[in-house]
């Protein structure tokens, strides 16, 4: 008796055995990174992610709301900055979603879109041995040859898949299907949502948007670069450098309201000139832009967001000099456009910049377009049709030189904390009014002139994005409305058992069988099948 011995290979170790669970661990990482599963729960997870953007403001679109937010809600605001709720789409934490949910789609999608194309190129599936026990199932006896039948039945299904086959004893059978586009659409649906985060993430990349205010009166802003902007947002790949030259001439506001004071309409009348304008020396183009109709030039589109009021002051100095100055003021209440803001003067011609300081003049206050009247002015209406201002005049050190940046919608308050900015006086003014200062200041308010809110946006990708949405909305009308079914016939040659149950053969020619299944639940193949039942079964020769 020989007994043979064999030698067991331990399992690796070391080195190769931690090389080996790597491999594993990251092979099971993709696997359940691109499940359909997790795809799902990512997409949720991004909704359920994007909606405090839409319950609170963001800085990027309205950053006086998030001041707002910020003054009404002092202990709670801070806590929710801290976690980016005012700037959602550009937290860590929301990229990373989004980059996670693009792999996930990406890993998904490739293999799925391979596994359709293939289907759509398989035949269809053979005819079931057993049709009676299908959802949907006919048969009857028929003086057609099986040839006949199944050319007839050819013809019917005509736009469906058919694929026909032979059985032993002369047995035709055919194998028809309809609905892969619901497949399809399935696919393009998700396709398309993967081109749509592509396209908005190349317009995070090479897009930008940038806010400018403009006065109504003929004055112009150029595209020129980041500077002629009050803000700017480019994107990551932006640098400002580059930006396609355009320029603008806002000539003149209109806006229309209701008895109620709501708005009715906001239109300006601009005069452009693209970068082919500007390099031929040709005349500026008019147009108008308003409220969602933007002017679209370069590439660029520019959107009219908003509009207020600037007073103009003229201040003339002791020594007979004038300085005339219209600087918008902020709308605080927007039903009734009761609006804020600060104006600040410097005495021209003085050399000595003590002097200069200590002369320096601020106009601030509450302007009404139309003022309630009386003592404590306020607004009654948005039209400029009663305009006056409730001026506090300021004079001193406005701390234009001090290196700290200020709003131009108020002076510098610790200046004021300081002693060194003083307010000398307080009068209500309507337009032609002057307010005598102590020292032989006079400061008059002459009129009001309207500014425009502008945004130019950019988006390379937007286009891209147009076209994947409308192909998502597509693929998922496909997805929803296409039923998948399949129908089988199977013709039997007179003469052959059918087996038992099925109706004899011995006087007529063939036997048709029918059978019908969706492959999903929908209502309506019922119907369906009951009418390719009537047209595939001669009702002359019966049929069960």
């Amino acid at each position: 008796m020989t007994q043979t011995l064999e030698k067991r290979s331990d399992p690796p170790s070391g080195p190769s055995r931690r090389g080996a669970d790597l491999v594993a661990l990251a092979r099971n990482t993709w696997r359940g990174l691109t499940s359909m599963r997790t795809a799902l729960v990512l997409l949720f997870l991004l909704a359920l992610a994007a909606l405090p953007g839409a319950f609170l403001p963001q800085r990027s679109p309205s950053p006086q709301a998030v001041r707002d937010f910020f003054t009404e809600y002092p202990t709670l605001a801070p806590l929710l900055d801290r976690v980016g709720l005012f700037d959602i789409f550009s937290t860590p934490w929301f990229s990373a979603i989004y980059l996670l949910l693009f792999v996930s789609l990406v890993g998904c999608l490739v293999p799925r879109t391979w596994e359709q194309v293939r289907g759509l190129r398989a035949p269809t599936v053979a005819v079931p041995r057993n049709l009676s026990r299908l959802p949907h199932h006919a048969s009857g006896a028929d003086d057609r040859t099986p040839d006949e039948v199944v050319t007839a039945a050819r013809a019917r299904l005509r736009g469906w898949k058919v694929d026909v086959r032979e059985e032993p004893g002369g047995t035709r059978t055919l194998s028809a299907e309809k609905g892969a586009l619901r497949e399809v659409g399935n696919v393009v649906f998700h396709m398309s949502l993967l081109a749509l985060l592509v396209g908005i993430a190349v317009g995070k990349l090479f897009g930008y948007e940038g806010n400018v205010i403009v006065m109504a009166d003929g004055s112009e802003f150029c595209n020129s670069g980041i500077l002629a902007y009050d803000t700017f947002r480019p994107g990551l790949q932006v640098d400002g450098t580059e930006l396609a030259p355009f320029c603008l001439d806002v000539d003149r506001f209109t806006a229309q309201y209701r008895p109620d004071g709501a708005a009715d309409s906001f239109a300006a009348d601009v005069r452009y000139s693209d970068s082919d304008a500007l390099a031929e020396g040709t005349p500026p183009v008019p147009t108008t832009v308003a409220v969602n109709d933007p002017l679209r030039l370069d590439g660029e589109r520019v959107y009219l967001l908003g509009h207020g009021y600037a007073p103009q002051f003229t201040v003339t100095f002791p020594g007979g000099e004038q300085r005339t100055l219209a600087t918008q003021w902020e709308p605080v209440d927007q039903t009734t456009f009761l609006s804020q803001g600060a104006t600040k003067f410097d005495r021209p011609g003085v050399t000595d910049e003590a002097e200069r300081r200590r002369t320096q003049v601020a106009i601030t206050g509450l302007f009404a377009p139309t003022s309630s009247g009386g003592g404590l002015v306020t607004s009654t209406f948005p039209a400029l049709t009663r305009p006056e201002v409730a001026a506090d005049v300021y004079q001193g050190d406005l701390g234009l030189d001090s290196g700290r940046g200020q709003s131009i919608f108020a002076i510098d308050q610790t200046m004021v904390d300081q002693g060194r900015l003083t307010r000398i006086a307080r009068e209500n003014l309507v337009p032609g009014q002057t307010i005598a200062l102590p020292d032989g200041t006079g400061v008059r308010f002459d009129s009001v002139k309207e500014w425009v809110n502008l945004q130019v946006s950019h988006d390379p990708a937007q286009d891209a994005v147009l076209v994947a949405a409308v192909a998502l909305l597509v693929g998922i009308t496909l997805s929803l409305t296409i039923k998948r079914r399949r129908v089988w016939v199977r013709a039997r040659p007179l003469g052959e058992d059918p087996g038992p149950g099925a109706p004899s053969t011995t006087d007529r020619r063939s036997l048709v069988e029918v059978g019908g299944l969706a492959r999903t639940d929908q209502a309506g193949y019922g119907e369906e099948f009951e009418r390719l039942r009537d047209d595939l079964l001669r009702p002359r020769n019966g049929g069960s």
